[in-house]
């Protein structure tokens, strides 16, 4: 499972130095200027999981697999953005297939960096990014419900749905709120995502801070954190310029620089363990001499949901899924180990998943 978060915010709050830390890249020019980011640039990153490098030690496996997490670096929004302004809002597309949304509000002060606004007000560019990704829905449900009515008096039971879950979602946004604000249905749950639209998406709130804020915090951060929880919304508070910093040091350089700032893990950890949180992940693994390896699932998944996962024949083939939890494959030091212990479970079709699961799926197609 491919999780895909777009990165957006006003130019000079941070993103593409915080794009650039993440995926260990210079992929996207970060430069004192807006709109220096033109195009929208991707970075596949490794999920950090120290479970897995634990798994592989007591095989031990040749080869660690992690699993794997893509940013997406949109260009800077501004005010108007829906309707043309700035570059417009042709990289608000790039946001409709992401599963997530992470917007990066700028918390510290720096007179060398401009600021589109002309001043630094973190809950003012979150209102702005909201604000046009909210006329941007509005405009595209607007056009849609014209034809679905039609198409929804000639009876099509899917554009029934739809115009019905469309008007759910303006509901929502003529209220001045975004449509993940609507309550909506299991059953209703496909054909509401299939809308694409922009503020239905889990949102992430990122503080971008400066170093010596980076390990508690600021009264910026802590606003922001204050309008994420009002919102629903998780938030995590990162120095960007510290995180571009780690990303040029080898493992050993890295610690000792986390331990001068009284951090314990970079920024991106804490990044991608609330977007998990957001989007309802969670890890399971599979361990062998060949290869250790990550794979991410949604919590409440069963074991063959999990085995799809892999490959489809194993979801379609499913028998049963032999499993161990992490904790007692560890401290078993291994499969023969835990089938002493008898912490090695044979498990059927209803069995749901849980985080750490160590698994070998057992199927015929």
């Amino acid at each position: 499972m491919a999780l895909k978060v777009a990165i957006v915010g006003l130019p000079n709050v941070g993103k593409s130095t915080l794009f650039n830390a993440l995926t260990q890249t210079a992929a996207a020019q970060a430069a004192n200027y807006p709109f220096c980011t033109i195009e929208p640039n991707t970075g596949d990153v490794a999920v950090p999981e120290p479970r897995l490098d634990a798994l592989a030690a007591i095989i031990p496996s040749k080869e660690i697999i992690p699993a794997r997490i893509n940013f997406v670096d949109i260009a800077g929004l501004v005010r108007g953005a829906s309707k043309g302004e700035g570059l417009g809002n042709q990289f608000l597309a790039n946001i409709r297939d992401c599963d997530a949304v992470a917007f990066v509000a700028r918390c510290f002060i720096d007179d060398d960096i401009t600021h589109v606004e002309g001043k630094v007000d973190p809950l003012s560019d979150l209102e702005t990014i909201e604000t046009e990704l909210m006329l941007a829905d509005l405009e595209s449900l607007e056009k849609r419900v014209v034809s679905l009515e039609k198409r929804a008096k000639g009876g099509d039971k899917d554009s029934i749905q739809t115009l019905r879950l469309a008007q759910l979602a303006l509901t929502e946004l003529n209220a001045g709120r975004p449509a993940r604000k609507a309550t909506v249905s299991a059953e209703d749950d496909k054909a509401w995502r299939m809308l694409q639209l922009l503020t239905s998406k889990p949102a992430l709130y990122v503080s971008n801070v400066d170093e010596a804020s980076a390990a508690t915090g600021n009264d910026m951060s802590r606003l922001v954190a204050e309008r994420a929880t009002r919102d629903g919304a998780d938030s995590v508070a990162i120095s960007a310029q510290i995180e571009s910093e780690i990303a040029m040091l080898d493992a050993a350089e890295r610690t000792e620089f986390l331990e001068t700032l009284d951090l314990t893990e970079p920024g991106l950890n804490k990044l991608i363990r609330e977007a998990y949180h957001l989007l309802g992940l969670q890890t399971y693994f599979t361990v062998g001499p060949k290869e250790a390896r990550a794979w991410t699932i949604h919590k409440g998944d069963t074991a063959p949901q999990a085995a799809g996962v892999i490959h489809t024949d194993f979801e379609k083939g499913f028998i049963r899924a032999e499993t161990i939890a992490y904790a007692d494959y560890v401290n078993l030091k291994g499969e023969a180990g835990a089938r002493e212990a008898g912490k090695f479970r044979q498990e059927g079709k209803e069995y749901v998943v849980q985080d750490g699961d160590v698994l070998n799926f057992r199927f015929n197609v």
